[in-house]
């Protein structure tokens, strides 16, 4: 047996941007890369509110975190060209279909204004050699399929978020063919995860926050849509994906470049419901009420994705089943709440989930 390495290793030392940083994953993620060594600059906005993940772990002082928004074009060009980053990963987003509804054109805006802004920074960079650019597996034109969707597969979308994540896809590939595959040593990927979750996301109108923001209150958690079915993985999951693709594509650009499904196995697709049971099983106590909407704005029901090409090309599984998602996300919370470090729980995890990772 060979000294055991880290497949990881390559960040220690690089110069990383991180977009979206103050964001749910894009916390996760950059304390994740600090732990690898990374230097890294983070570009979002300011963290909406003092629960926040970004603040609770204090990211600031382990990163160096520039408030801006990307629709701002000269600002965003102005740090790549002082940063002059090795690698990107590109996380900022207005993330939730149901605010698209009532703010579309920020929506469109931000997820393809913006996104145009961060792929023209990355045609003026020449320091880049690996981009990560990620959108939603809601890119996909939903058929209501019980199969996977494969990468190639049409993209779409019926309400604002998920048409703004389509295009910009299409973005993505019309700047890749015209102008990143001409780059020796640019290796550029559009990385589709599916529904994440994991300490630390307070988002209005997601699943999880909801339940725990209800059994703190010690009020019913209220489902709209018991019976919609989702993809659920650890948010340590996908960025696995993306920490590894990014190696892949710094040592071998052209290999590697293109688009990539980052899901669960189907033992981890369940409905609303069972989330919130489970939930409730790991809390320790809480109840349900069910409050169906007449008028809410549509949301599709079915949705998963097909991972063969991560699977046989990159070797990426997902690690933990779904009982041991929600379990070590639910005990985030609870050990919080009890008043536990949020960032040595955070560390703790990614300790634990690294152990599949170091290989021989």
């Amino acid at each position: 047996m060979g000294r055991l390495t880290h497949p990881f290793s390559i960040y220690r030392g690089k110069r990383v941007l991180v977009t979206g940083d103050t964001g749910f994953k894009g916390s996760w993620l950059s304390l994740w890369l600090h732990e690898l060594g990374a230097e890294i600059v983070g570009y979002a906005l300011p963290p909406e509110q003092d629960k926040s993940l970004f603040k609770l772990l204090g990211l600031g002082k382990m990163i160096h975190h520039v408030n801006g928004d990307i629709r701002n074009l000269s600002k965003l060009q102005k740090l790549f060209s002082d940063f002059q980053p090795e690698f990107l990963f590109h996380l900022a987003a207005q993330p939730l279909v149901r605010f698209s509804y009532k703010e579309p054109k920020l929506t469109f805006d931000t997820n393809v204004g913006g996104a145009i802004n961060v792929l023209e920074a990355v045609r003026l960079t020449t320091s880049l050699r690996s981009a990560i650019f990620a959108t939603s597996d809601k890119c996909y034109k939903n058929k209501e399929w019980i199969w996977g969707y494969r990468e190639d597969d049409e993209l779409g979308g019926s309400d604002p978020y998920s048409a703004s994540k389509a295009s910009a896809e299409l973005v993505f590939a019309a700047y890749r063919a015209s102008f990143f595959c001409q780059r020796k040593g640019l290796g550029a990927a559009s990385v589709r995860a599916g529904n994440v979750i994991g300490g630390g996301d307070w988002a209005r109108d997601r699943i999880l926050p909801d339940c725990i923001q209800s059994l703190q209150k010690q009020q019913p958690i209220t489902l709209r849509n018991p019976h919609a079915t989702r993809p659920w993985q650890h948010v340590l999951e996908p960025l696995y994906g993306y920490l590894l693709l990014g190696t892949r594509l710094h040592n071998e650009p052209k290999k590697y470049s293109g688009s990539w499904n980052f899901g669960p196995d189907t033992e981890s697709i369940h409905t609303v419901k069972d989330v919130a049971e489970r939930v409730i099983l790991y809390w320790g106590k809480g109840k349900i009420k069910f409050n169906h909407e007449a008028t809410a704005p549509h949301e599709d029901s079915l949705l998963q994705l097909n991972c063969d090409r991560a699977h046989q090309l990159l070797g990426w599984y997902p690690r933990w089943d779904f009982d041991r998602t929600v379990a070590e996300t639910v005990r985030w919370y609870k050990e919080v709440a009890g008043g536990k470090s949020a960032l040595a729980i955070i560390k703790e995890q990614i300790k634990n989930y690294s152990v599949f990772i170091v290989k021989c």
